[in-house]
């Protein structure tokens, strides 16, 4: 399996709790020279140092990872950009955020889809949030981060639709109000608590799931 945003927060927790059932866990980040505890970890864990708005860089890893089955991969990497509301708009900003948090989902799949058609599981999570549901928007504001995660979820949707035929699922979850560096400390629930019961639903996950938006505890959410 395969990893972006692999060197904190949820990213890393699903590197440590998957490699701690034995799978082979490719963990991804742009400062993997930063991530001392993924390093640390026990079991088959392999860093790359990746640059997912980097097309090049991108496609030179899923060259170097030729032949080895993808069986899911984790679309995690993500910016939450500046908490502005109407008429504060940073253009520049947005831009950088759309790259990483819908851009590059797209292109992980496009570039190692040949991968996950390899093997077993053939699966791709995309990290998306209920921020990018637009039911649920009651409270306008932070168009760039909101934007971005509503892209992402119109992106999982297409790839869904796109990838039936090839035996792919693709589906996005919202992991829940985290204690990372982007929920802040007051955040609900703890790395841990949102990837284990994202793993439950995970798991359980079939081609009649593709497509789908859910809650970190598998409950679906309306786009």
């Amino acid at each position: 399996m395969l990893v972006t945003g692999a060197n904190r927060g949820i990213g890393f927790e699903f590197v440590k709790s998957f490699a701690a059932d034995g799978w082979r866990v490719h963990a991804c980040a742009r400062n993997v020279e930063k991530a001392k505890q993924v390093r640390a970890l026990d079991g088959d864990v392999v860093c790359h140092k990746l640059d997912v708005t980097n097309g090049l860089k991108v496609a030179s890893l899923a060259r170097e990872l030729a032949g080895e089955g993808i069986d899911i991969l984790i679309n995690n990497a993500g910016l939450r950009g500046p908490k502005t509301g109407f008429g504060e708009t940073d253009y520049d900003a947005w831009a950088d955020v759309l790259k990483v948090n819908t851009l590059a989902p797209l292109r992980m799949v496009e570039r190692f889809v040949g991968l996950i058609e390899q093997s077993e599981r053939k699966l791709v999570v995309n990290i998306s949030s209920i921020m990018g549901s637009i039911a649920d928007n009651s409270s306008g504001g932070e168009y760039i981060y909101r934007s971005s995660k509503a892209a992402l979820n119109m992106v999982t949707k297409s790839l869904a639709d796109d990838l039936a035929g090839r035996g792919v699922t693709v589906v996005c979850f919202h992991p829940g109000w985290v204690k990372t560096d982007m929920g802040g400390e007051g955040a609900a629930i703890t790395p841990s608590e949102s990837v284990g019961d994202m793993r439950q639903v995970i798991d359980g996950l079939t081609a009649d799931h593709s497509g789908k938006f859910f809650n970190y505890d598998g409950r679906p959410l309306q786009w």
